[in-house]
């Protein structure tokens, strides 16, 4: 058995190293995807192109939007004289964000009256939009309270003390919140996937459209030694992949790996047995390489929006959440994000493999299954 699956292994492998564009594929696209994703795969909103439209043009006008200004958060681009040039730059995305001060503010707010100011914001990204608008919120309440406490040494002659809640926060295994931390480990998650799921396919349908499938079925060659000669490669490989991911993530972008390699190798050797399952799935019901493709990416994209990589899965529809648990790609990166970022062992995270390790075993054994008797 050994002698015969290790032929078809060796050859798998001299096949793959031989071609130029399969070792780019396997040893380049991924790096490139994590400098990429490492770079602009960010939810952090940082220096909001800002807008200003100030009628007012008083200390307390420009003190708030000094405020802003010295936030960090916003970064005024455009001054406007009329409303007909505000709205341009938000139409054509110039302004993310517009600061509108009416004539009154200053002298409301000099008054002891409720001084109000307009923040239009362009919803079209609808998460910038949220975000900056809360970044607002607590520069205005802060700004308020400044101004409180003045009027208060003001009137009093003096320091006045008020009683307040101050609340001293900590975040645990990500201090800076930095989306880099979150995003990255999931890229080893989707580049593994990607590679075993294509390469899986492609090498057996190859077999088909050459024709030396017809070969393999008349050799004394087994069905199941063929199966491990053609996947092992692929399961090293993607191994590999991660390996040298995770190198490039903590080298260039400084992700923090807290927890133990070789948990985070076997975990990813129990999820190849799904990917390169569903992988072998795919060559059984695909002619053509075309077909094969089509098909990877059918399974792929629905795994990838439904795994928790982009989108919280708490926020989905219930019923959306309930398919997600046949995902093997969401508990593939709790494993991933608990090593990474948390440092925990394989006594907190032991489900996720064994529930991975189940939907391995029935995806791999039904996929083989229906490779056996497409061979026969």
């Amino acid at each position: 058995m050994f002698e015969r699956a290790g032929a078809i292994l060796v050859k798998e492998f001299l096949q793959i190293m031989r071609d130029p564009k399969m070792r780019g594929l396997l040893f380049v696209i991924p790096i490139v995807q994590v400098l990429i994703f490492g770079n602009a795969a960010r939810t952090d909103v940082r220096d909001v192109a800002t807008a200003l439209y100030d009628l007012d043009n008083t200390p307390q006008s420009r003190e708030l939007l000094r405020a802003f200004s010295y936030s960090g958060y916003f970064s005024v681009r455009s001054i406007v004289n009329d409303d007909a040039a505000l709205e341009k730059l938000i139409d054509h995305s110039d302004a993310t964000v517009a600061l509108r001060f009416d004539r009154g503010f200053g002298r409301d707010l000099a008054g002891g009256k409720t001084a109000a100011f307009q923040l239009i914001a362009d919803g079209t990204d609808s998460n910038t939009a949220q975000i900056a608008l809360g970044y607002a919120g607590r520069i205005v309440e802060r700004y308020s309270s400044e101004i409180l406490a003045e009027r208060a040494r003001v009137a009093f002659g003096g320091e006045v003390l008020f009683p307040n809640v101050a609340v001293h926060s900590r975040t645990w295994f990500n201090e800076n919140l930095e989306s880099k931390f979150y995003y990255l480990p999931g890229v080893i998650a989707l580049m593994v996937t990607v590679t075993t799921l294509m390469l899986s396919a492609l090498s057996i349908v190859r077999e088909k459209e050459i024709g030396t499938i017809e070969q393999l079925i008349v050799s004394p060659i087994r069905p199941y030694e063929l199966i491990v000669g053609k996947l092992v490669p692929f399961g090293i490989l993607a191994v590999v992949n991660m390996v040298i991911i995770t190198l490039v993530a903590e080298i260039f972008f400084r992700v923090p790996f807290r927890g133990s390699i070789l948990l985070l190798t076997g975990a990813t050797v129990v999820y190849l047995l799904t990917s390169l399952g569903i992988g072998l799935f795919i060559s059984t019901i695909s002619e053509t390489q075309q077909e094969a493709v089509m098909a990877t990416f059918l399974f792929f994209m629905p795994a990838n929006l439904l795994s928790g990589f982009m989108f919280p899965i708490q926020n989905m529809p219930p019923v959306i959440q309930y398919m997600t648990f046949l995902n093997p790609l969401r508990y593939y990166l709790v494993i991933l994000r608990g090593v990474f970022l948390k440092g925990v062992g394989i006594e907190i995270l032991w489900k996720e493999i064994a529930i991975l390790f189940i939907i391995g075993v029935v995806v791999f054994t039904v996929s083989s299954l229906r490779f056996h008797k497409r061979l026969g």
